[in-house]
């Protein structure tokens, strides 16, 4: 009886250790004046108006294959009190358009319990959403978009340019995925970079993800 309660223990650690494994991060900002004028209900945090920048959707386990691991371990739950020094950042940096208006923790959860619990063989629950405050900040997408004459100002932009301009500050080839909105226009909505396992470097994405973008995009206001 012991022998099969110890290889029940074993076969649960090997799932449990293979389902974590993974071989990149997708790390996804979202551009909220696409978020918001598109068929989805958008509205402001408790906190107000997040700023007219990107923010962060998330920082995604993926496999080279195509493939990505979700909700690894269900014993490991959001907690806000290890991400208290975090907290202003968050709101800040990583802030969610969800109606109705909430303070951010449910989407922290479901990040947290989808996405960082496949992480925890490198990140715990505070490196990880510290992790994506750093990439955000090294990134600095609007800066270098705005820099390059690419501005949230309604117009249309070579989808060309967006990414040669994005690559050359990251070193790598974005992905991009767009939106339509109600006039069928594709906007820039989200923006996916490639990290490694440490969270800590940008690289060539070993797969692109696919985002149906026109020639020209609108940089939609916020």
């Amino acid at each position: 009886m012991k022998f099969f309660i110890c290889l029940l223990a074993l076969q649960q650690l090997y799932v449990q250790s293979v389902a974590q494994d993974f071989d990149f991060f997708y790390f996804v900002l979202q551009w909220p004046g696409a978020y918001c004028d598109s068929r989805h209900s958008c509205c402001y945090p408790k906190t107000g108006k997040p700023a007219a920048d990107f923010g962060i959707h998330g920082l995604w386990p993926n496999y080279k294959t195509g493939g990505w691991p979700q909700n690894c371990n269900p014993d490991s739950q959001f907690d806000d009190l290890r991400v208290s020094d975090l907290m202003n950042d968050l709101q800040r940096e990583w802030p969610t358009l969800s109606c109705p208006s909430n303070d951010g923790m449910k989407f922290w959860t479901h990040e947290w319990e989808k996405h960082g619990t496949c992480a925890e063989s490198e990140l715990d629950q505070h490196d990880y959403f510290e992790a994506g405050l750093k990439l955000k900040q090294k990134a600095n997408l609007l800066h270098a978009l705005i820099n390059a004459g690419i501005k949230p100002d309604d117009k249309f932009y070579e989808l060309k340019d967006i990414e040669n301009t994005i690559k050359e500050v990251v070193g790598f080839a974005p992905g991009i995925e767009c939106n339509k909105d109600s006039s069928h226009n594709s906007q820039l909505y989200q923006i996916y970079l490639c990290v490694d396992t440490s969270a800590s470097k940008f690289i060539n994405c070993p797969v692109m993800p696919h985002g149906r973008c026109d020639s020209r995009v609108q940089f939609p206001k916020f």
